[in-house]
């Protein structure tokens, strides 16, 4: 049953299903940090890695894995695979959330309680 609360209506199941699963990729530090990092910018996958600090065939499982769910976008330049992101929502979600736990973090309060551990 589908609720209406302040002018807004609930999303299908579906669309709930798939938010939850965009998210629980991002529930991967290496993963969101590969996200922060197109964020600012495209990038090739041996740069990526680099910042990361990560194998590369596990960088490339990472953002396998993120185009798959059409989180970031990738094209060929000769040999190099360059990825990005193509939506500016996405751009800003990643922003807003990394900047405001930054800011947390800065001001001495913790950012975030983990209450059963990581996903990574």
């Amino acid at each position: 049953m589908a609720g209406n609360v302040g002018g807004f209506e609930d999303p299908p199941a579906d669309v709930l299903a798939a938010a939850a699963g965009a998210f629980g990729l991002l529930a991967s530090s290496v993963r969101l940090h590969l996200m922060w990092a197109l964020s600012q910018g495209e990038c090739d996958v041996t740069h990526l890695a680099d910042r990361v600090g990560g194998a590369l065939p596990a960088v490339s499982q990472h953002l396998a894995k993120l185009k798959l769910a059409g989180l970031v976008c990738s094209r060929r330049e000769g040999r190099r695979q360059v990825y990005y992101i193509d939506d500016p929502d996405v751009v800003t979600l990643v922003r807003v959330m990394i900047g405001q736990l930054t800011a947390r973090s800065r001001q001495g309060s913790a950012p975030v309680r983990l209450l059963h551990g990581t996903s990574d």
